[in-house]
């Protein structure tokens, strides 16, 4: 119940003492977990201002979702890539898929899952020239085009050596921008592959705007669904360094062959991690 009587003087002293015994929180707390900052680039231990983000940690935020942003837009420069394969004897040949622009292959995803017409008769006019081949290789920008660019000949040069060495036959490496994981089922089957192998720009982290990702499957064909597949991700030196990454899909892929399988049902027994292969 209110009262009508004034606060005395003694009063707003006994106030004023209870509130001067209130803890006031530091103006930057370290978090007690700092020291597990050495191991992840996770975004952990960030501290506080009182109830607050710091301002250096939202800046961090802002900075790395600007960079993601950026990696999903980035045009993918397909020629350089190309030329820099063919002088490691990575020969390639260029497909295009349904998409013919990025803001069609981001708003579309079932546009980058075919290719187009002249690919495709492209295609039928070099099968007979090929012969049929065991794996057949596609390289796409994705959904980052730098982790392509910057990873994707890292990973194949050692990879393709390593099969070839094993007396595995391959076709020139497809490059195809705006292309799909799907895509793959589609060329393997147009060819008589008996494998196929993507490898494409991942949607980007905030801490990882050039993951990339590579995915195989066995038999591929129309019917596929991405239980067929197997899937490798965050290759990038940060991550699964592109060596490691290599040795890992030589595995698999051998695994694949030896047991005609591929996806859910084809486990990574290999005893040895992190795997190991020879760098060309």
């Amino acid at each position: 119940m209110s009262s009508n009587h004034p606060i005395s003087e003694s009063d707003t002293s006994a106030f004023s003492v209870e509130r001067s015994t209130l803890s006031v929180p530091q103006l930057a707390a370290a978090d007690s977990w700092r020291h597990l900052r050495q191991f992840t680039a996770a975004r952990i231990a960030l501290g506080h201002t009182g109830g607050s983000q710091r301002t250096e940690s939202v800046l961090d935020f802002r900075l790395s979702h600007a960079r993601a942003r950026d990696a999903v837009h980035s045009p993918f420069d397909a020629d350089t890539l190309e030329q820099a394969m063919r002088a490691r004897s990575l020969f390639t040949f260029r497909l295009s898929t349904a998409a013919t622009d990025r803001r069609t292959y981001l708003i579309r995803p079932d546009l980058g899952r075919s290719l187009d017409d002249p690919s495709r008769k492209l295609i039928f006019a070099n099968a007979q020239t090929w012969g049929q081949r065991d794996l057949a290789i596609v390289v796409s920008d994705g959904l980052a085009a730098q982790a392509a660019e910057q990873h994707a000949i890292a990973t194949l040069e050692p990879l393709v050596g390593h099969l070839i060495a094993g007396g595995w036959t391959v076709y020139p490496i497809f490059v195809i921008p705006f292309a799909r994981v799907k895509l793959q089922d589609e060329i393997g089957e147009l060819l008589g592959a008996r494998h196929t192998l993507m490898l494409l720009g991942e949607r980007p982290g905030l801490g990882s705007p050039d993951s990339l990702g590579a995915y195989f499957t066995f038999n591929p064909r129309a019917g596929c669904t991405d239980a067929d597949r197997n899937c490798i991700s965050n290759i990038r030196p940060e991550g699964l360094p592109p060596v490691s990454a290599a040795a890992k899909l030589a595995y698999l892929l051998n695994e694949s062959a030896r047991l005609s399988l591929s996806g859910v049902a084809l486990k990574d027994t290999n005893p040895i991690y992190p795997p190991k292969i020879s760098a060309t």
